[in-house]
């Protein structure tokens, strides 16, 4: 039996991070995982898509835009097989990383499936191990429905997309979020035909309405065939291709299909019942420390609920270890929790949308700036989109951002501190931003949300 301070389940960002600032604050810390270090976001997920969606901008820019810089690029082409090994041989660099960091700040890689046996143990295959505090953070994986019939080759999810090395001829996308979008440009861009699909009124649901209707107008303009207000009622392979019957009874056909429905957390198979963890729709439920109804298990990350991102993990790492350490941190604030999408133009946003706010019934006043009136934005060809801002009216806070543009997801950290730091529309104002930037779009929507806007 080995005996641990913090024995941590799972590798991904919550788990691997934790682990780290555990060992770091000198507890005898393990991690362990069944398959890669780092997870799915550094192995499937979001590094690796990364890079997918880098080299599909770079390949439209080629296409579509070079000459318009007085750049002559004839004949443009792609190699699919290696798009794909370059996005890989990253994801295995982010993985070498997080067992470099391992190694460096002495926590212990056990390989193997663990499972809760209560009283502080834990098995992997046939080892017992024992620890004062547990760690679940074993994630989540996509989401389907009946009907959906996913075979890994022609129905896809997001995880043998994100490795396959043939591309689809044509494709149905099965929603609309981040990862619906983003492979739909992916697709798109290399020259796929591609249908998107969404069950909602309308494109990024969970953004704000402006949001959804320019990302609906740009991927019209891109070349993507546009499903709205239909759900899909099953998939299936149908020989080399898929077939497709949406709500209306309308049948779609292509070549593949990817669900991107969503996750669910893992909670199966761990031994949550008998180490007397409670889970409740599907998660496991925590206090703001992020304590289960255990005594000494803990959860982070997607297992215990959304927001099912990456960065919301790390967060939750940093409170939980210090908790385990006694020391005063303030609770994460899922208020003021960013979210981006990384299809060309982006989507990032923070805070409350339009019909949020109204329905919280906040007086506000709202600021929007087109890019297309921002300098630097022309100048790099980057002029679709936009900043839109909700101040609220009665202390000038920001309520919301919402941008949509070229990497406006880089930018989209300054309304997040704003927000955290409390810092009103005039405080904004008097902050000097550098000329020309793209990020001058971000004070002209403030300008303009309280009248002092000067460039429209």
């Amino acid at each position: 039996m080995s005996d641990y301070d913090v024995l941590v389940i799972g590798s991904g960002p919550g788990g691997y991070l934790a682990a780290i600032l555990a060992a770091q604050r000198g507890l005898k810390t393990a991690c362990v995982e069944k398959e890669r270090l780092g997870g799915v976001c550094l192995n499937w997920g979001c590094i690796p898509s990364k890079a997918l969606l880098k080299a599909a901008e770079h390949y439209q820019f080629i296409k579509e835009e070079a000459e318009s810089f007085g750049l002559g690029l004839d004949n443009p082409r792609h190699d699919w097989a290696k798009v794909m090994a370059r996005s890989r041989k990253i994801a295995d660099q982010s993985e070498r990383g997080v067992r470099f960091l391992f190694k460096k700040h002495g926590v212990e890689t056990i390989a193997g499936t663990a499972s809760l046996l209560g009283g502080g143990k834990v098995s992997v295959g046939e080892k017992v191990l024992a620890a004062k505090h547990i760690i679940v953070a074993t994630g989540a994986r996509a989401k389907s429905f009946p009907g959906m019939e996913v075979d890994g080759e022609r129905v896809m999810t997001y995880r043998s997309a994100i490795a396959s090395t043939t591309q689809p001829e044509s494709v149905i996308v099965l929603g609309s979020g981040a990862i619906g979008l983003e492979f739909a440009y992916l697709y798109n861009s290399f020259g796929s035909r591609v249908t998107l699909v969404e069950a909602a009124d309308r494109l990024c649901p969970l953004e704000d309405a402006d949001v959804s209707a320019e990302i609906a107008r740009s991927f019209k303009k891109q070349g993507v065939e546009l499903v709205i207000g239909q759900a899909c009622k099953s998939v299936r392979r149908d020989g080399d291709g898929v077939h497709a019957v949406l709500a209306d009874g309308r049948d779609l056909r292509a070549s593949h299909a990817l669900l991107a429905l969503g996750v669910v957390p893992n909670v199966e198979g761990i031994g949550l019942e008998a180490a007397g963890v409670s889970v409740d729709k599907g998660a496991i439920i925590v206090d703001d420390s992020f304590r289960s109804t255990a005594a000494g298990i803990y959860a982070i990350g997607d297992v215990a609920g959304p927001p099912a991102l990456a960065h919301a993990a790390y967060a939750e790492a940093h409170v939980c270890i210090a908790r385990i350490k006694g020391e005063h941190v303030p609770d994460v604030d899922y208020d003021n929790m960013p979210a981006a999408t990384y299809c060309q133009p982006q989507v990032a946003s923070v805070g409350l949308t339009e019909a949020q706010a109204k329905a919280k019934n906040l007086p506000f006043t709202v600021g929007r700036f087109p890019l297309s009136a921002n300098g630097k934005a022309r100048a790099i060809g980057a002029s679709e989109g936009f900043v839109k801002v909700l101040v609220g009216k009665e202390h000038g806070e920001i309520l919301g951002a919402h941008l949509v543009g070229h990497d406006v997801s880089e930018l989209l950290a300054n309304f997040v501190m704003a927000r955290g730091a409390e810092v009103t529309a005039a405080h904004f104002l008097h902050t000097v931003h550098a000329h020309p930037t793209v990020g001058e779009a971000m004070f002209e929507a403030v300008a303009e949300a309280v009248g002092a806007g000067a460039h429209l």
